[in-house]
């Protein structure tokens, strides 16, 4: 048996390689050509999975280590008969902790978000938890989702808009009621109010990229994170200059999500298989160390910036701007595949806080 897996993925060798024979390959690099005489894929959101890569193959079986699906062609793979399975939710805390740096970043202290409402578009793993989170800080919320009901927070699109934070966290879909490519337009990105901050951790063409950077040249106030970005991996240098924090799509890079990911394909190549080595037989699951928040932390925002600061990675981004476009490409997907170990805020142990410290880190996702 013949498997074929993204470089990228961790832990691939010590994991699959008792199925068959492992061919390790850039993501960008799995085409039809490579995959014919394969058994297995696993891949993750860089690599487009269809007919086209697929048709001819002896692929039974894909999996994508990604929580997202936007790479990937559901009816065509159904049509083929291969079985696929991906990671929901795998890396969700990741994006919250990234998040959570952001407004750290923005709202320093109790007294600067104390008046601030954020607005999250979209309620499944990711803005499901960041609603909880920002709840247990008693941070102020709308939430905007037409496919989720009962959260006591729910508004029209038309109020989330309006919040003074906005922060994105849906699929990247064409189809349907409820599409999300180019969910922020021109006209609703206009629509933001002043001073408004905007975070996008979802996919880039859930926000109109070019409208984006036309709104930024005529509007200084407008505060812009994005982490992800159209036509990735070649980013607009233009677009990068005029964000607050511009990250190359790592928001759910911390090691804890990827290896939740790897472990979820991994069980379910197992059930397609019906075989397998247990989990925790393998040290390449194993996760590295955190530690304790640092101790002279004395609000929720000091803790998070203490354990991830969204500046690291955005400096290491921004040092590629004045490179040619095909550089700036190669060191996008270079940042993702060197990127250095961050363990979720949920990995970090509080210590010696104050009782009143002790719930505040509680609340933000910190372990007690």
């Amino acid at each position: 048996m013949k498997l074929v897996v993204d470089e990228n993925i961790p832990g691939a060798d010590e994991l699959f390689a008792q199925f068959g024979a492992v061919q390790r390959l850039r993501g960008r690099a799995i085409d039809a050509a490579v995959v014919c005489d394969a058994d297995i894929l696993v891949v993750r959101s860089v690599t487009r999975i269809d007919a086209a890569l697929l048709r001819g193959s002896r692929v039974r079986f894909v999996g994508s280590t990604t929580a997202g699906i936007d790479h990937v062609c559901l009816a065509d793979l159904d049509a083929l008969g291969i079985r696929f399975a991906h990671a929901p939710g795998s890396n969700a805390d990741s994006v919250v902790d990234y998040v959570l740096g952001v407004l750290a970043l923005r709202f320093p202290d109790a007294a600067s978000i104390a008046s601030r409402r954020i607005g999250i578009v979209g309620c499944g793993n990711v803005g499901g938890r960041l609603l909880r989170r920002l709840r247990a800080l008693g941070i102020s919320c709308r939430v905007y989702d037409p496919f989720v009901e009962g959260i006591a927070e729910a508004c029209a699109f038309d109020e989330v808009l309006d919040c003074d934070v906005l922060s994105l966290h849906v699929p990247l879909t064409s189809e349907g009621d409820h599409p999300t490519r180019y969910l922020l337009g021109a006209a609703q990105l206009q629509a933001l109010p002043a001073q408004a901050l905007l975070i996008n951790t979802a996919r880039g063409a859930v926000v109109d990229n070019a409208a984006l950077l036309a709104l930024l040249r005529a509007r200084a106030d407008l505060g812009v994170v994005l982490d992800v970005w159209e036509h990735e991996p070649r980013i607009e240098p233009a677009l990068l200059a005029r964000t607050l924090i511009g990250t190359p799509h790592i928001a759910g890079y911390a090691v804890d999500g990827k290896l939740r990911g790897v472990a979820q394909v991994y069980r379910a190549l197992c059930d397609f298989l019906q075989g397998g080595a247990p989990l925790e037989s393998f040290a390449a699951l194993q996760l590295p160390p955190a530690g304790v928040v640092p101790a002279q932390a004395t609000s929720w925002q000091q803790a998070v910036l203490g354990c991830y600061d969204p500046r690291s990675d955005d400096a290491r981004l921004r040092a590629l701007a004045f490179a040619t476009p095909a550089d700036i490409a190669t060191g996008f997907d270079r940042l993702r595949r060197d990127y250095p170990a961050r363990r979720e805020l949920g990995a970090w142990h509080i210590g010696s806080a104050r009782e009143s410290e002790r719930a505040q880190l509680l609340a933000a996702g910190f372990h007690g």
